[in-house]
């Protein structure tokens, strides 16, 4: 899979899954825009993608996805660089193990502001700048959006609602050739996500075991996958919620989930 000159911004993409994704496209030979609010981050993420790809043309920008003005600030930043976007992945998430019965207000509203209105403000004020044909907007979700768990009630409503938002996109901006989809990483390994919801190695390894492609997935799974994704091999493919977990949700999810239920119990 080669995108040479492709421009993709990835959102969120500076740490974990989305700056893996950035790296392996930028590896395929796209030019990369990578943005989230945390400044240093931008400037590492830049940095390894700069290694990663020496004669690349890759950018670090600041955004806070809660806020239109501030996305539409980045957009506007990136005119200035690019003519189009050719893949937009949409990756900023927020999560924290709670039961329902303590969670607050605001710590709903936090996440769903982050994972679902978010989602909403790059993709609606991105929508102008995406190339037309040939588009890709890749929203990265959560297992929890189908697979109800313990303790994420916030997450599970706010990921539920980015995989609708996928499929209703896709059926508005098919048109005009922009194809919209969802990836869905299972336990990917050494991902804030993974340590949070199963901590400590030997409960990964548990985790691993329950697998039926009898692994962790790696980063390179997930940006495989994306590329895969915006390839001409799948021009034909929209609307799609994609499991990138070897199978896990299958089944495997019910050892998190066996976790998740005793911290609630004992919490």
């Amino acid at each position: 899979m080669q995108f040479k000159d492709k421009r993709v911004l990835v959102v969120g993409g500076t740490s974990g899954l989305n700056l893996g994704i950035a790296l392996g496209f930028a590896q395929a030979g796209a030019h990369l825009a990578v943005a989230s609010r945390n400044p240093d981050k931008v400037a590492a993420a830049l940095t390894a993608l700069q290694e990663a790809d020496p004669g690349g043309q890759h950018l670090g920008l600041e955004v806070d996805v809660r806020e239109p003005e501030r996305v539409e600030a980045l957009y506007a930043q990136l005119a200035k660089h690019w003519t189009s976007i050719d893949i937009l992945v949409s990756g900023a998430a927020g999560n924290f193990p709670v039961p329902a019965a303590k969670l607050s207000p605001n710590g709903f509203k936090a996440v769903a502001e982050i994972d679902l209105q978010g989602a909403f403000n790059v993709a609606r004020l991105g929508y102008a700048h995406l190339t037309r044909p040939g588009g890709h907007l890749i929203h990265i979700s959560a297992p929890q959006a189908y697979l109800p768990m313990p303790m994420q009630a916030h997450v599970c409503a706010a990921k539920a609602g980015v995989d609708m938002l996928t499929r209703t996109l896709a059926m508005e901006w098919g048109r005009e050739g922009i194809r919209v989809n969802s990836l869905v990483p299972g336990p990917i390994a050494n991902t804030e996500g993974m340590d949070r919801l199963a901590p400590g190695e030997a409960l990964q390894r548990q985790v691993a075991e329950t697998v039926p492609l009898g692994r962790l997935g790696q980063w390179q799974d997930m940006a495989d996958a994306a590329m895969m994704l915006s390839s001409p091999q799948a021009s034909y493919i929209t609307g799609v919620v994609l499991p990138v977990d070897g199978g896990w949700s299958l089944g495997g999810v019910s050892v998190a989930m066996s976790h998740l239920a005793q911290q609630l119990a004992s919490s």
